[in-house]
């Protein structure tokens, strides 16, 4: 829900059309990001997607993860954090598959920009990764969840 200053009532943005995988629809969402035209970005959790609703819309459209659960290109597994840059491309913490997801706008598949080397804790691996977040100068930063730590990336270097 979207809450303005001084307001007791949000409204409702996303969703609201009860527990499903319609479009019109979000099952278990966990985390959220807004662009710069404020659409709203979505991690469908347990439809293992990301879904983009744009101002006002009555339903979303699947911007990652549209082939359902699993570990290929196509696919996330219980998707978490997620981000947006300024050219619509969307970032995901692949909880499940213990990698970081990038998409580029309207592409049918991502690409594995850090982890998928398999679970566990070298500098190379995630364990069920959490949240993510850009600073000014584009390191990316990791919640390395299962791993206790916070890991910051260059993703340009690897």
């Amino acid at each position: 829900q979207r809450y303005r200053a001084g307001e007791t009532t949000g409204t409702v943005v996303a969703g609201g059309n009860g527990m499903g995988n319609r479009l019109y629809q979000l099952n278990w969402p966990s985390y959220i990001c807004v662009d710069q035209h404020c659409s709203l970005y979505v991690s469908d959790n347990s439809n293992h997607r990301v879904v983009k609703w744009a101002k006002n819309a009555k339903e979303g459209i699947v911007v990652a993860g549209d082939e359902g659960y699993g570990n290929d290109l196509m696919q996330l597994s219980n998707p978490d954090g997620v981000a947006v840059d300024s050219s619509g491309t969307v970032y995901v913490a692949d909880n499940n598959n213990h990698r970081i997801m990038r998409w580029f706008k309207d592409a049918t598949q991502g690409d594995v920009i850090v982890g998928g080397n398999g679970e566990g804790s070298e500098n190379n691996q995630l364990k069920n990764p959490q949240d993510l977040s850009f600073d000014r100068d584009g390191n990316l930063y990791v919640v390395d969840w299962g791993n206790h730590r916070v890991q910051r990336f260059d993703i340009e270097q690897n």
